[in-house]
């Protein structure tokens, strides 16, 4: 019986002292990884970099005006051509370094069939940097 009384009165009393043991796990675990993973930080690879100019050659690429008026007509750079010599004047400026960006001025009647076309054919002859020239709205 005494035995008895003994085990009830230590299960109403709370619980004085913290368990250290997940603690001491815990730090035990984060030791190891340090010990494991330090001589991987001091045993670098020695590698021999080339050295890097800092003169950097950036040179601005040209660009090429197109403008494509409503009736269909073509211009180079503000001079008229015919929509036969596109491919050949495109191809020319595509072997150009840098590559010369294409500016596409069309006017706001022109159908896009026609804008389609003429970047369809920058885009087979290589050109590769396309744009539109739009003037800005009024707010």
């Amino acid at each position: 019986m005494a035995n008895g009384n003994f085990n009830r009165r230590y299960r109403q009393q709370p619980m004085a002292e913290m368990n250290v043991v997940p603690l001491v796990d815990v730090m035990l675990v984060l030791l190891v990884i340090f010990i494991v993973t330090a001589p991987l930080l001091t045993h670098a690879v020695k590698i021999d970099l080339p050295k890097a100019s800092s003169n950097v050659n950036v040179t601005k690429p040209e660009h090429i005006e197109l403008g494509i008026r409503e009736g269909g007509e073509l211009f180079w750079s503000g001079e008229q051509v015919s929509p036969d010599s596109l491919p050949q004047r495109f191809a020319a400026e595509a072997t150009k370094q840098p590559q010369p960006e294409l500016h596409i001025r069309a006017d706001r009647h022109v159908h896009y069939e026609n804008v389609a076309r003429v970047m369809s054919l920058a885009a087979k002859a290589g050109l590769v940097r396309i744009g539109f020239v739009t003037e800005p709205g009024q707010e």
